[in-house]
């Protein structure tokens, strides 16, 4: 007697990041965003071979050349590449992004979610801390940490890791205290649960959907704050190939050689809006309105 194998179903959470990403893809504003984040990753993995110059071999012979054949962006006061700079540029901006993300997702949801469902004194006194933070544009108050650490990459990526958890846990703490009186929660207590499981495993699972889409919505403005310390000269230093930097630089032969700023800036605004449209996008994904109907 023959068996008939069976098919193996997907995980579950592989089956809700296809319809994700189907759902995602029905919008053309998403579609955008996912495009253009999915050149960024091919673009600063395949680097090596997509830049068609060395980006910090200076060419003094070719300084300031237009865009053409050669130099397909033209290039700076240098004589380096723009279109490779660019390439290379993309991975530090692609690093920016994956680090302070990975600090700043868990950070936020800890504080929130820790802060929302205990409440009491340790709730008044971390949304205190938040308001200080709150209370100061981000570029600013990334501007006097990267004075203390002094300036570098490094530095400017925890300058931005530090002025961005806030709006994170204050999503997260409101979504907890909607939660912290659902009978799931009451039947959590009933059965022994400690706090700190009833936070990690009830509150947390709960809470991560909002903050994944305040996440990516706040890469936009971690992007424009690392350009805008790249272009102080307070993030990535000189030969770094960092965008922000690039249009530091090319600043004072703009209304000449009009390439120097034009590409970069093109590329960080494409970035930004990207990301902007995918929160949007992601918003719309994880809504359980949306869900319900597909």
């Amino acid at each position: 007697m023959t068996t008939v194998p069976q098919r193996r179903s997907l995980p579950g959470f592989l089956i809700a990041l296809k319809n994700i990403v189907a759902f995602l893809l029905r919008s053309p504003t998403s579609t955008f965003g996912l495009a253009v984040l999915a050149l960024l990753i091919l673009t600063a993995i395949l680097a090596p071979f997509i830049a068609t110059h060395d980006p910090y071999v200076q060419a003094l012979g070719n300084v300031l050349q237009p865009p053409g054949a050669d130099h397909l962006f033209g290039t700076d006061e240098l004589g380096r590449d723009i279109f490779s700079r660019l390439v290379y540029g993309a991975r530090i901006t692609l690093t920016i992004i994956f680090l302070v993300s990975i600090i700043v997702g868990p950070i936020g949801l800890i504080i929130g979610t820790s802060a929302g469902y205990l409440g009491g004194k340790f709730d008044t006194v971390m949304m205190r801390i938040t308001d200080i933070f709150l209370s100061f544009p981000s570029l600013i108050l990334s501007l006097a940490f990267v004075a203390a650490l002094g300036p570098s990459l490094n530095n400017a990526i925890i300058a931005i890791a530090l002025t961005s958890w806030p709006p994170i846990a204050r999503l997260a703490r409101a979504e907890a205290m909607t939660f912290r009186n659902a009978d799931y929660i009451a039947a959590a207590r009933l059965q022994g649960a400690s706090t700190s499981r009833i936070i990690i495993k009830s509150i947390m699972p709960m809470c991560l959907p909002s903050v994944l889409i305040r996440l990516t919505l706040n890469m936009a403005t971690v992007i424009l704050t690392a350009a805008g310390l790249g272009f102080l000269g307070l993030g990535a230093q000189p030969p770094m190939p960092e965008w922000g930097a690039m249009i530091a630089t090319g600043r004072r032969y703009m209304l000449d050689s009009w390439w120097l700023v034009t590409f970069p800036g093109i590329s960080i605004l494409s970035v930004s809006l990207a990301f902007n449209l995918l929160g949007d996008g992601l918003r719309d994904a994880l809504d359980p309105k949306q869900m319900n109907r597909r």
